[in-house]
C-alpha cells in the first residue's frame, strides 16, 4: 500500500515539487515537468524524455548533466499530455533541435507525436523515438510493438552522451535508435502496486507465483509460474535475453555488453545482488564481457514487487557513449565537471496566454458548446466506475478515470474561456488541450486530437451550422486514425467514431438538419459499440490478453456512444434556442 501521501489527486504535482526542492542544483520545474537548471552547450541537441509518473528514477531522476535535458511528467501512469511534453521541450531547447524519448505505450506515442508536430511547426526541429526493448510484449518479428521497459535507461544515455559530444540531431537521432535496436529487456512480478488513496492493488499477482512478461503499468505477463529461486531467476532472465542476440552479430561469445538489473520498487537492492551474482556467472559463461553493469532502480511501477533483466549488445560507438560521464539525480557516471548554474532571470519563460477575438455570435455559440461540455462531463462522471470495470477486463482498468479527470478539466476550461468570451472554436480547443493535459493516457490524446479538430472547424467567426460540425467530425475521424493508427476492426473508439462520422456526414449532405443527422448518427454509434464485443483488440494495452476481452465491448468505443447520445439530449432539448438553431440548419 501507499502510506504517506495528502490528497490522491496531488500527488503526482507534489512528488515533483518536492523532487525539484531536493535537487535544485540539478533541475527546475516548469510547465509539465523539469529540466535542467544548469547550462548547456548552445546550439546542442535536447533531448527530452518522459512518460506517467510511478517511474521514479524514471523520468525526472535521469534529468542532468550527461543525461536528459528535460523530462516531461504525467499523472501516474498516464502519459504527459501534448501540452505539457511541448512546454518541457520547448524549456530544454539549446538551438539544436530536440529528440523527445520515450517508452512505446499507445497514449505516449500519440502525445509526443502531436507534441512533436507542434514543436516543429514553430520552426524547432524535433525528432522521435519510441524504446522497444520488452522482449515479451511482442514478437522479435513486430519489434515495433514492443514495450519500453528499463532499457528507457540504456537508449537514453546514448542519445544523452551523443547529443553532449556535440552531434546532430540526425546523428543523435540515429544513434539513439541503434541502441534501441541493441537492446533487449525481460521483467518478471511477484506481486502489484497500490496507488495512493487506492484500498486495492491495481493489479494482483497470485501469492507465492511470478508473472513473466509484466508490464510496469500492470500489463499482464504472458504466464505465471511458482516463484523461483534467485540462481533460477538468473538464468530464466539470462537464458530468454541470449535468445533474442541482434542478427548481425554472428556470435556472442567475445561481446560485449552493458547488464542493468532493475528493481521495480518493492525488491530490495540486496536481493537484487543475490540474483545479479548469478547473472555475472552466467553471462561470463556465455563468453560476454559486462561493461559497468548497474544494479539498482531505474524504471519502477510504483510499489509493484517484481525485477527486470535489460542487456545491451555494445559496439565502440556505443560503449563509448554507455560509458560517458552523467550527472542526474538519481544516475551518476564517471568524473563530471559541476556545470554551471543558470540565472534566476534565465529559468523564466514567458507566459502566452490571450484569447482570441471573437465574432457575437461565435460567441453566442460558445454557450451553447459549453452546456454540450457540461452534459458530457456528467455522463462521464455517471459512468466511469463501469467503464473503468470494462476497461479492468484486458487492460488496466483506468479508463474511466481518466475520461473522468479529462472531462472534468476540460469543463473548467471551456468556463473559464466562455467567461473570457471566447469564440465557440476557441473554447473547444481550449478545452481539448485541457483534457488531453489532465486525462493523460490513449483516451485523453485521442479525445484531445477530436475536440481540436471540431473547434478548428468551427472557427471564431462565422456562426456554426450542421455542414461545419459534420466536416469537424470527420477531421476528427481522420486525425485520429493518423496519430493513433487504428483503424475499423481493431476495436477501439474508431469502430464507433468511422461509422458515426459517415453517417453524420451523409445525411447533412442529405440535407438533415444537425439534429435529426446527429440522431440517426448517435443510433448508428450505439450499434457499433455494441459490436466491438465480438472484436479482438489489435492495439494498446489489452492487445496481449485479446482472448479475454471477447464477449466484452471496448471502454473507449462504449464512452464515445454515451457521450454523443448525450450530445444529442442536448441538441434535442435546446432545439429552440437561437443559438442552436443556426447550429441546426
Amino acid at each position: 500500500m501507499t502510506y504517506l501521501f495528502n490528497q490522491p489527486s496531488a500527488f503526482a504535482s507534489e512528488l515533483i515539487e518536492g523532487f525539484v526542492a531536493a535537487n535544485a542544483d540539478k533541475v527546475r520545474q516548469v510547465a509539465g515537468g523539469v529540466v535542467r537548471s544548469t547550462r548547456s552547450q548552445p546550439g546542442s541537441v535536447a533531448l527530452v524524455i518522459g512518460g506517467g509518473s510511478g517511474h521514479y528514477p524514471a523520468f525526472s531522476g535521469l534529468v542532468g548533466q550527461g543525461m536528459a535535458h528535460g523530462a516531461a511528467m504525467g499523472n501516474l501512469f498516464a502519459s504527459p499530455s501534448a501540452q505539457q511534453i511541448y512546454n518541457v521541450a520547448r524549456a530544454a531547447d539549446n538551438g539544436g533541435g530536440v529528440l523527445l524519448a520515450f517508452g512505446n505505450y499507445a497514449g505516449d506515442v500519440l502525445h509526443f507525436g502531436q507534441a512533436c508536430e507542434r514543436l516543429k511547426a514553430e520552426g524547432i526541429p524535433c525528432e522521435l523515438l519510441a524504446v522497444t526493448d520488452d522482449i515479451f510484449s511482442a514478437e522479435l518479428n513486430e519489434h515495433e510493438k514492443r514495450r519500453g521497459v528499463a532499457g528507457d535507461l540504456a537508449v537514453f544515455k546514448v542519445a544523452a552522451a551523443a547529443a553532449e559530444a556535440g552531434y546532430s540531431l540526425t546523428e543523435v537521432t540515429r544513434l539513439a535508435r541503434h541502441a534501441n535496436h541493441r537492446t533487449r529487456s525481460l521483467g518478471v512480478a511477484f506481486s502489484g502496486c497500490t496507488l495512493p488513496g487506492a484500498t486495492q492493488p491495481l493489479f494482483e499477482v497470485a501469492r507465492g507465483t511470478m508473472a513473466l512478461g509484466m508490464g510496469i503499468h500492470g500489463e499482464p505477463g504472458i504466464q505465471e509460474c511458482d516463484i523461483p529461486a534467485a540462481d533460477a531467476l538468473a538464468e530464466l532472465f539470462v537464458s530468454s535475453l541470449m535468445k533474442e542476440c541482434p542478427q548481425e552479430i554472428s556470435t556472442c561469445r567475445g561481446q560485449r555488453v552493458a547488464v542493468i538489473l532493475n528493481g521495480l520498487g518493492s525488491v530490495k537492492y540486496e536481493e537484487l545482488f543475490v540474483v545479479y551474482r548469478r547473472v555475472a556467472q552466467l553471462l561470463a559463461d556465455e563468453g560476454l564481457q559486462v561493461v559497468e553493469p548497474e544494479v539498482g532502480e531505474f524504471v519502477t511501477s510504483f510499489n509493484m514487487a517484481g525485477a527486470s533483466l535489460t542487456l545491451m549488445w555494445l559496439d565502440e560507438q556505443l560503449e563509448g557513449f554507455w560509458r560517458a560521464p552523467a550527472n542526474a539525480p538519481a544516475f551518476r557516471k564517471g568524473s563530471v565537471i559541476v556545470a554551471e548554474q543558470l540565472s534566476a532571470v534565465e529559468q523564466q519563460l514567458p507566459e502566452i496566454d490571450q484569447v482570441p477575438e471573437a465574432s457575437k455570435v461565435s460567441q453566442q455559440a460558445a454557450r451553447c458548446t459549453l452546456a454540450i461540455i457540461e452534459a458530457i462531463a456528467e455522463v462521464i462522471e455517471v459512468n466511469a466506475t463501469e467503464l473503468g470495470r470494462i476497461d479492468a477486463v484486458a487492460g488496466d482498468g483506468d479508463h474511466g478515470i481518466g475520461m473522468e479527470r479529462g472531462s472534468l478539466g476540460a469543463l473548467e476550461k471551456a468556463r473559464e474561456m466562455q467567461q473570457r468570451n471566447a469564440g465557440a472554436g476557441t473554447l473547444l480547443c481550449r478545452a481539448a488541450d485541457a483534457w488531453a493535459d489532465k486525462a493523460g493516457g490513449t483516451s485523453g490524446a485521442l479525445w484531445g486530437v477530436a475536440l481540436t479538430a471540431i473547434g478548428t472547424a468551427l472557427g471564431d467567426s462565422q456562426a456554426p451550422n450542421a455542414q461545419r460540425v459534420a466536416l469537424g467530425v470527420q477531421h476528427a475521424k481522420e486525425g485520429i486514425m493518423h496519430f493513433g493508427k487504428a483503424k475499423p476492426g481493431d476495436k477501439t473508439l474508431v469502430d464507433v467514431l468511422v461509422p458515426f462520422s459517415d453517417c453524420l456526414t451523409s445525411r447533412v449532405n442529405a440535407g438533415d438538419s444537425l439534429v435529426d443527422a446527429w440522431a440517426a448518427a448517435a443510433q448508428q454509434a450505439t450499434q457499433s459499440a455494441k459490436d466491438t464485443a465480438r472484436l479482438l483488440p489489435k492495439m494498446g494495452r489489452a492487445r496481449p490478453l485479446a482472448e479475454k476481452s471477447l464477449g466484452t465491448a471496448d471502454a473507449g468505443a462504449v464512452s464515445l456512444a454515451l457521450i454523443v447520445n448525450k450530445v444529442l439530449s442536448v441538441l434535442q432539448a435546446n432545439a429552440s434556442v437561437p443559438q442552436l438553431q443556426e447550429i441546426n440548419e
